[in-house]
């Protein structure tokens, strides 16, 4: 069959190195995709959130299955686009319905979801401009750190911790009244601040049956020790070394099950990836955040290390069979390390010339933010390409990635030494 996935970053691209394995794969394009997906595919180059190009190319080109890789189109509803068109419907789309993306577009809805299927998270209370001076009154009910959080999507730039409560006040007056975040920032939601150590659990579900696939732990700050800015995501390692059988019982019986029977409670299509941001607070779980996608850079670890065949997998997602797939796992660990742009999460060049990714062996180069100019790679992105190895040792797996950076150059090039380095 022929295939399209919608987007451009490293996610996709290993969507696209894990499709184009599969038999069933005839012709497999990517919009806009990246000078990675270029080997693999035919790149389109349009925007995502233009469901009236997508439909174009799907129909010219017999496209029978589209997977889509980022939030924005998810919540902007192209499942239900596809759903409610005569020329479109009987594609299979991989991810869910415009409600069920809601879990990611409004943090508020997360919240409420949470509370009436009494899945572990962190107490809370959400605010608008109009209710800011009692936003600032429930700051004061809590212990630092202050957590913000704007309601809508932010690029992954929408949370604030901070430690001052006069900082918190300020921020929250900024957020709200000042629109920091746009319309992403009209409900701010606050939450208490939960100590432990984060993890990502990933599933993938048709709306009845659902599959749990490789935990991983990604590393979002900008520098060493996980100090700095947050970025998209810096590095990850799957699996995660601490989340033993106890804990991802625990996971699966009050968090995954409850969240995959809450959607079909309420009648909600969902067939696609829930991604749990969750946090280990002494032996118990609790959820930070859901996405209706995969991670990036998680998905560079996760799925190198699923044998399954990734489009028959899809397959049983559309046709709701997926109670039928039995997960097949590479036992060794996945680590992957990003590479990224100087001056990175802030101001950052493009159009730099990238060298030496070629060379690269016993490691996956998976690209980010590149394009293709006169035959030769430039950086067009802040996070510009991952590099992931695998090994029955995390450190060596780490190890190996390392080696192979050195192989790889670009202007001001950045990336961190010590993924890994709390587990």
């Amino acid at each position: 069959m022929n295939i399209l996935i919608l987007g451009s970053g490293g996610r996709e691209h290993t969507f696209a190195y894990k499709i184009a394995q599969s038999p069933k794969c005839e012709r497999l394009f990517v919009a806009p995709g990246n000078a990675g997906t270029a080997k693999l595919a035919t790149n389109v180059d349009l925007s995502v959130n233009d469901f009236e190009a997508v439909k174009k190319l799907v129909l010219a080109e017999n496209i029978e299955m589209v997977v889509v890789g980022p939030e924005d189109p998810l919540v902007n509803g192209i499942y239900d686009f596809f759903k409610n068109n005569k020329s479109l419907e009987k594609i299979a789309v991989i991810g869910p319905s415009k409600r069920g993306a809601l879990l990611e577009g409004s943090k508020e809805r997360a919240k409420e979801f949470m509370a009436m299927y009494s899945i572990p998270t962190a107490a809370y209370e959400s605010f608008k401009a109009e209710s800011l001076e009692a936003g600032k009154a429930f700051l004061e009910t809590l212990n630092p750190p202050y957590v913000l959080k704007a309601d809508g999507l932010a690029a992954g730039k929408g949370v604030v911790i901070l430690e001052d409560i006069e900082d918190a006040k300020s921020e929250l007056e900024d957020m709200l009244t000042n629109k920091k975040f746009g319309t992403a920032s009209e409900t701010v939601v606050i939450e208490e601040f939960l100590d432990g150590i984060e993890l990502s659990v990933f599933v993938l579900t048709d709306g009845k049956n659902y599959i749990t696939l490789p935990t991983a732990k990604d590393y979002k700050r900008i520098g060493e020790g996980d100090k700095g800015l947050n970025t998209g995501g810096m590095g990850a390692v799957s699996p995660v070394p601490f989340a033993d059988a106890a804990l991802m019982e625990k996971i699966e019986n009050r968090i995954i099950k409850p969240t995959v029977e809450g959607l079909a409670a309420e009648d909600i299509e969902y067939k696609g990836f829930i991604f749990i941001g969750l946090i280990k607070v002494g032996d118990e779980p609790k959820v930070i955040e859901y996405n209706v996608r995969m991670g990036d850079p998680e998905t560079e670890v996760v799925l190198p290390r699923i044998k399954n065949d990734l489009v028959t997998m899809f397959e049983q997602v559309a046709a709701q069979k997926l109670d039928e797939v039995t997960l097949d796992l590479d036992p060794r660990y996945a680590a992957t390390v990003m590479l990224v742009s100087g001056g990175y999460p802030e101001t950052y060049d493009k159009g730099l010339k990238l060298t030496g990714s070629e060379e690269v062996n016993s490691s996956l180069v998976f690209h980010a933010g590149t394009s293709l100019k006169d035959g030769e790679v430039i950086t067009s992105g802040g996070r510009v390409m991952a590099v992931t190895s695998l090994h029955e040792d995390f450190k060596e797996a780490l190890n190996t990635s390392y080696e192979n950076i050195k192989k790889i150059s670009f202007d001001k090039m950045n990336y961190r030494t010590d993924i890994g380095f709390d587990l």
